[in-house]
């Protein structure tokens, strides 16, 4: 969706301020539903909040403030703050098998739980499932064992269940403690009351709500091995979790920590937060440029890969501009910053990689409005089971263990994964690659797109003048040819000859200096080089010094002007020398990328202010059939806006302040990142680097990112479908739903951390 269509009608009032708040005690996606209600009942109050980021962005207006905001998630039953400032992250948790301390507090405590958990379930399942294992009183060793399972292990689920039902509403935690609580106080009523307490007490295990004698039935393994299994399930999705919001993690500690600024002269080591506009910092080889900023002394490659995804270094000198938290690959710099903090590109990179992860596809909506009136009705749908049963077969036991499998298995949390799982990886795997996805509306946009419509200068082409022809005259030697007009065109600082200077000095070497130079208005430069009375520029200069141009030389100069490039003669003492051609040339990359774009399925389309014949010669060159060229720049939305009323869906590539109103206007809006500012705010997508071959890379994850979606919503959809029926219908152990249902969360996290390995 273009940012000129979010909005299906006009705004009355823009919300004055936003704030993006740290969510704490969700356990899954009907507790979010609640908390966005709760925020958006409020007067003024846009909210949106995400169970896999744990987060909410709300926008808000008028008398409310952010203590509003958190006051009215804390009444909900929640915990909220506005995030704290950026500080180093805490290490990954430990690998399988790796048995250092977890250095992540939360997910250390959740596997303390877990591993005590397991050990003490594991004896309690394998007595009460395996009768050969069965000793005198060993129903007594497995309440032992059973009840801190019960109590403490499940104790998060009891407590989250109570907390929300003091405010009236009931979560996936609700069912997991009713269905826990509701085994273990069976067992102690059989234990006690019942026969099941007897010594020489055997008991079998059914895989479906088998018939037996309810006062002898114990069901201490569905309410320990339950627990267990869940936190396995909560565990595994904390990890997975962290490892999806890994690549964000990753961008934002890229940047230096500290800079060595010069001061009178000096070198004083300060930290990055210190840095100001204008300051100037040297950079030696191998350290991460502090800031975005221009080189003022020094030459060196720079490596970008980082922030780019692009594994060549990068040459620069004076006057280029650098990023920050590249790395400085070989000489020494001194740079100027000019851009700091949060408005570096690294900064930018990051909030919108965030901003991205925590908005919400339609699909997620959808979602979010079932989680939050699925578990009422599963609560309801257990009453009836157990009615239904106990009507159908007067048997309290099987009734009552087909009500908790029912109960069990209903959980949603993998419908509140499935979108925002992998909409984190896929915009973290995006911004590895320089890739930056403004939001998950975007998504849509790049599955129904069919035309894509390319700026020509600085995206097809790399948007500077270069030598790209060069002919010479019968009897002259090609390399004196291009010395002796480099070296006069050195002297001049008009783009033309800057590009003659630049291609000469590469083919020829070190340009000899002019003995004399005079620049004729519109016409080109004379002077004198190495005793030769030389003239560079066009043929009316050469005309007015009564120089003649020979036929091949005339020839050479037709056909380059037909191919749309700039002609640039040369002449000394008398004579036409050679033929020079001058064109923005077309990026190496830009024909592989037309033929990328078209193999998925999209029509490329050539858009450009310049002559026809111009284009014409670029489109060639790249394999683009269709060409709309002499386009005022104001007319460029509207050459989109025609193409939209032909019935085609398009996307627009571009990188510069007139393509701005285009880039938005188009379905989707592709900016190059080495382009304006504006470029970048209209577009849906952002290319990092000035590679075309990103776009197709671009729509191609989008769309690997939405079919994982899909994908995810299928499977937790499907799963909740066909797995109520069986519960109710008594084809379930409870045992075995807790476990269908834990791992059912942690399919779609894994299968969302599949976009890691996109290329």
């Amino acid at each position: 969706m273009s940012s000129s269509t979010v909005h299906d009608g006009p705004i009355t009032e823009a919300p004055a301020s936003e704030v993006e708040l740290t969510i704490g005690g969700m356990t899954c996606a009907s507790c979010a539903a609640r908390i966005e209600k709760k925020l958006n009942r409020m007067d003024g109050v846009s909210a949106t909040v995400n169970y896999a980021t744990e987060k909410a962005r709300v926008s808000y207006g008028g008398a409310v403030q952010v203590a509003d905001l958190i006051a009215t998630v804390v009444r909900t039953g929640y915990t909220a703050e506005e995030p704290p400032p950026p500080r180093p992250e805490p290490e990954a948790e430990a690998e399988p098998g790796d048995t250092t301390a977890v250095r992540d507090p939360e997910l250390a405590a959740l596997r303390q739980r877990l591993l005590v958990s397991a050990a003490l379930a594991l004896p309690v399942v394998l007595l009460s499932m395996v009768p050969a294992l069965q000793f005198d009183n060993w129903q007594w060793l497995c309440l032992t064992l059973a009840s801190p399972v019960v109590v403490w292990g499940a104790l998060p689920f009891h407590r989250a269940a109570w907390t929300n039902l003091r405010h009236g509403a009931a979560t996936m935690d609700t069912l997991v403690s009713v269905g826990t609580l509701a085994a273990y106080a069976w067992s102690l009523w059989a234990l006690f009351f019942g026969h099941a307490g007897m010594p020489g007490m055997r008991h079998g295990f059914d895989l479906t709500a088998g018939r037996t004698d309810g006062s002898s039935a114990l069901y201490l393994e569905v309410a320990a091995g339950v627990v267990t299994f869940i936190l396995l399930g909560r565990y595994l999705e904390a990890r997975s979790k962290r490892k999806a919001g890994a690549a964000l993690r990753a961008l934002m500690e890229l940047g230096a920590k500290d800079v060595a600024v010069l001061r009178g002269g000096r070198e004083v080591r300060i930290p990055v937060g210190a840095l100001a506009v204008g300051d100037r910092f040297v950079v030696r080889p191998g350290e991460k440029i502090a800031t975005d900023g221009t080189v003022v002394e020094g030459s060196s490659a720079v490596d970008a890969s980082m922030l780019t995804g692009e594994s060549v270094p990068v040459d620069v000198t004076a006057g280029d501009a650098v990023t920050g938290a590249t790395v400085n690959a070989s000489g020494r710099l001194v740079v100027e910053a000019t851009r700091i903090g949060g408005d570096t590109q690294l900064a930018r990179m990051a909030r919108m990689v965030e901003e991205a992860q925590n908005g919400k596809a339609e699909v997620q909506r959808l979602a979010d409005r079932i989680s939050a009136v699925f578990v009422p009705v599963v609560l309801l749908l257990a009453l009836g089971t157990w009615v239904v049963w106990l009507l159908l077969t007067d048997d309290p036991t099987a009734a009552f263990t087909a009500a908790v499998a029912v109960l069990i298995i209903a959980c949603p949390c993998a419908l509140g994964l499935a979108t925002p799982t992998a909409l984190m990886v896929g915009t973290g795997r995006g911004a590895q690659l320089g890739i930056l996805i403004k939001g998950p509306e975007v998504l849509e946009s790049t599955r129904r797109v069919d035309t894509v419509v390319l700026d020509k200068t600085g995206t097809v082409t790399t948007g500077r003048m270069t030598l790209t022809g060069v002919r010479a005259a019968e009897g002259v030697d090609e390399a004196e040819l291009l010395r002796l007009a480099g070296a006069l065109e050195h002297a001049s600082e008009h783009p033309v000859a800057r590009a003659v200077a630049a291609g000469a000095a590469e083919a020829a070497g070190e340009l000899p200096a002019p003995a004399s130079f005079e620049s004729v208005a519109g016409l080109g430069v004379r002077g004198t080089v190495e005793g030769h009375e030389v003239l560079v520029g066009r043929e009316l200069l050469l005309t007015d010094h009564g120089i003649a141009l020979p036929a091949p030389l005339a020839a050479a100069k037709a056909a380059a002007e037909a191919d749309g490039a700039t002609v640039v003669l040369v002449a000394w003492d008398g004579a036409a020398r050679g033929v020079l051609s001058v064109a923005d040339a077309v990026k190496g990359t830009s024909a592989e990328a037309v033929s990328r774009l078209r193999a998925l399925g999209l029509t490329p389309v050539l858009l450009t202010g310049d002559n026809k014949a111009v284009a014409a010669a670029v489109a060639r060159e790249v394999g683009i059939d269709e060409v709309i060229a002499e386009v005022l720049p104001q007319d460029k939305v509207d050459v989109v806006r025609r193409l939209q009323a032909e019935g085609r869906t398009v996307a627009m590539v571009g990188d510069g302040v007139n393509d701005a109103a285009a880039l938005a206007r188009a379905d989707l809006g592709l900016a190059m990142g080495t382009g304006t500012d504006a470029a970048i705010e209209a577009g849906d997508l952002t290319l990092v680097r000035g590679d075309l071959r990103v776009a197709a890379d671009a729509i191609r994850l989008s769309r690997r990112t939405l079919a994982t979606i899909k994908g995810n919503l299928f499977w937790a959809f499907g799963y909740n479908v066909a797995a109520l029926p069986l519960a109710a219908a008594g084809l379930l152990n409870p045992m075995i739903a807790g476990a269908a249902m834990a791992f059912s969360s942690v399919f779609v996290v894994t299968n969302s951390l599949r976009l890691r390995s996109f290329r």
